[in-house]
C-alpha cells in the first residue's frame, strides 16, 4: 500500500522510491512476507520504503537484505511520528527464501 506522504520523500541517497510497503502494525515475519510479495514484480534498481512500527525493523531489514542481496539504504526522513521508514534498492538476482519463512533461502537443487 502506498501513502501519498511517505511515497514522494527521498531516500538517504536522494532516490525517490518507486513504491511504498505500509508494514506499520506487523512484526518482523509479518512485514518481510509482505515486502516480498510486493516487489516480486519490481525491477532491478527499484527503491522500495517500508513504513513499520516494529522495533526491530532497523537490525531486522539489513539482515535480510543481506541475505537476499538487495541493497539496504538506511532510514529515510519522515515526519510522521508514529511509524519509522527505511528504504532499500532491488537486486537483479535475489536470493529467494521459502514460502512462509523469509528468514530461509529456499534450497538450491545441484
Amino acid at each position: 500500500m502506498t501513502t501519498p506522504d511517505d511515497a514522494v520523500r527521498p531516500a538517504a541517497d536522494g532516490t525517490a522510491p518507486e513504491l511504498t510497503v505500509d508494514g506499520t502494525g506487523l512484526l518482523c515475519v509479518q512485514l518481510l512476507l509482505r515486502l516480498r510479495k510486493q516487489i516480486a514484480h519490481l525491477p532491478a534498481g527499484a527503491v522500495v520504503h517500508i513504513l513499520t512500527t516494529d522495533p526491530a525493523a532497523p537490525l531486522d531489514l539489513p539482515a535480510w537484505c543481506h541475505l537476499t542481496g538487495h541493497e539496504y539504504l538506511g532510514p529515510v526522513p519522515s515526519p510522521a511520528p508514529d511509524h519509522d521508514v527505511y528504504a532499500l534498492r532491488l537486486t537483479s538476482a535475489p536470493v529467494q527464501t521459502r514460502p512462509g519463512r523469509p528468514w530461509h533461502p529456499t534450497p538450491t537443487t545441484d
